[in-house]
């Protein structure tokens, strides 16, 4: 559920109480209500807090009109603000919407989903304009990028051409609520790094905090990524701002389809070619499948990957990143001279990626001491038993009242002495506030971006081994380009086939990222970055420039 912080500058009257009410009421949003009466004290208000959103009454006491909301926007530039207004004073309404305000509302029409509708819309566009290529992932992804590009002494043309990426397309779009009267309008991402090594490739993200940095960041990693591996393909990225645990099975149908309407113009088999990431499953890739087969007249199972089975999905595709994770770690422990049986492992997240991770680690005979979801983390010193932990995920969606363990804070279970740390959740986990205290000897990033640049300082001062991120998790891209040749030559590998294909590809990275590392004197990552930028330079240096 959404939660807003809402500023109410109004006097008070039965209408803005109903207002309230109303606020207050919303079963979609939870609100966080500041109310005064003059806007003196809503600008001595502004001045300490920030709230994510401004109801300005036409009415307030000394109202000038207009030029109340152009005083709001210079204590707080950027905040949406939603001007309240009678039905004698829709003049003065209109002309600060015109001066940048971003609706108005009737008071004596005020409806409670009408007004719901108003208040996301506004705080949306307001997130989205003000985050964009402003992205802490963003920034991390450059910053790494230009680490690796300024040791390998990169070509300056080449170095500023992949500092963004070649193709954004932001889409606002609307579907259908399961009411059919409220239509919701969101906005849409994908971005295409790189088109210069064949298709471009990349998953489809459905998160209220997706916005257009994060999904840069995303597509250029995975264009590192990809050509560490040695696809034939570019980086690329999608994603829908919203939370997908408001939505339907209904809700969520028509909103892929309509998102894939809206791109389907840069999709296709032989163009970009999208996948699950997170919020998105089997069953998403499917809706987005069949949406554009109508279009051409044709089922086009290599559209996307990940899909069921029976629609043209790969064996093992599902678990591929979690198992390939865990190749690469078996790889690093025999670098390491650590035996999998004897040691301990935490892994921070249990979705798709961190719950595959722990179950392959624990089959190995690694005592699985903690594993952690959005509602905490679960910890057993003599290790957790997993397959029962994923059966209690399994029946009631996340980990809160499993008692199958102690529960920790996600920032205790990082800080657990382990063997082997799994960061498969989200990007910053491990910062420099944190870094000094991590106690593991293997770190093996499940998760995009974990890791801060000066968390990897410390990491490296302090001799921790660093699975990156474009290397750790790259089971899943690996397993999709199996995925997409078995559907564009009608063929089928079976399970072991692609276990036994995906473990040759993830040993050989690993061993040319480690040769390359200790060639160098470098740590890990920056290797990894290295040996992906440099084909990607290869072969737009090969290509030239047109025209």
């Amino acid at each position: 559920m959404d939660s807003i912080h809402a500023l109410l500058i109004a006097p008070s009257t039965p209408e803005t109480q109903q207002l309230g009410e109303l606020l207050t009421d919303s079963s979609t949003v939870r609100f966080r209500i500041d109310s005064v009466e003059h806007m003196d004290q809503a600008l001595a208000r502004l001045r300490t807090t920030r709230p994510d959103i401004a109801f300005l009454d036409t009415a307030v006491p000394g109202g000038q009109g207009p030029d109340d909301f152009c005083r709001l926007q210079n204590a707080f530039a950027g905040l949406p603000v939603i001007v309240l207004a009678g039905v004698d004073d829709l003049c003065s309404a209109a002309q600060t919407v015109q001066c940048g305000a971003h609706s108005y509302l009737v008071k004596s029409e005020l409806d409670g989903e009408a007004l719901i509708r108003h208040v996301r819309h506004a705080v949306r566009r307001r997130r989205a304009e003000a985050d964009e290529f402003r992205s802490p992932m963003f920034h991390l992804a450059q910053q790494q990028f230009l680490k690796a590009a300024q040791l390998m002494r990169l070509d300056d043309n080449i170095r500023e051409r992949l500092l963004h990426p070649q193709r954004t397309l932001v889409v606002t779009l609307p579907f259908r609520r399961d009411d059919y009267r409220h239509v919701e309008t969101v906005i849409g991402y994908r971005v295409q790094h790189v088109l210069t090594m064949g298709p471009t490739k990349g998953g489809i993200r459905y998160h209220e905090d997706v916005d257009l940095g994060e999904v840069s960041a995303m597509a250029m990693w995975m264009t590192w990524k990809c050509a560490l591996m040695h696809l034939p393909f570019g980086g690329a990225k999608g994603g829908v701002r919203i939370d997908p645990t408001a939505l339907s099975r209904a809700e969520k149908q028509r909103l892929t389809r309509r998102y894939t309407m809206e791109i389907i113009d840069m999709i296709g088999p032989e163009r970009d070619i999208p996948a699950p990431d997170m919020g998105t499953n089997e069953q998403v890739m499917a809706w987005l499948m069949d949406t554009y087969s109508q279009q051409v007249g044709r089922a086009v199972p290599a559209v996307v990957t990940g899909k069921p089975v029976v629609l043209g999905g790969s064996q093992g595709r599902k678990e591929a990143t979690g198992r390939g994770l865990v190749f690469a770690i078996q790889e690093a422990a025999q670098h390491l001279r650590m035996k999998l049986d004897q040691s301990t492992a935490v892994v921070q997240g249990f979705g798709n990626v961190g719950s595959h991770a722990a179950r392959f680690l624990a089959e190995l005979g690694t005592r699985v001491l903690a594993v952690s979801d959005v509602s905490g983390a679960l910890y057993h010193p003599q290790g957790l038993p997993i397959d029962a932990v994923s059966e209690y995920v399994e029946q009631h969606g996340s980990l809160k009242g499993c008692t199958l363990g102690e529960r920790l804070t996600n920032q205790e279970m990082l800080e657990l002495p382990c063997d082997i740390l799994v960061p498969a959740a989200l990007q910053d986990q491990i910062t420099k506030e944190n870094a000094e205290r991590i106690q593991c000897k293997l770190l093996a990033e499940g998760a995009n971006g974990p890791t801060t640049l000066e968390a990897d300082e410390i990491l490296d001062r302090r001799g921790v081994f660093v699975i990156p991120d474009i290397l750790g998790n790259a089971g899943g891209v690996t397993v999709s380009y199996f995925e997409w040749v078995q559907d564009t030559q009608n063929l089928t590998w079976t399970l072991d086939e692609i276990n036994d294909r995906l473990h040759t590809i993830m040993a050989g990275a690993f061993q040319r990222v480690l040769n390359h590392a200790q060639g160098d004197s470098i740590d890990v990552r920056t290797a990894a970055l290295i040996e992906g930028i440099d084909r990607v330079a290869k072969a737009k240096l090969i290509r030239g420039l047109f025209p």
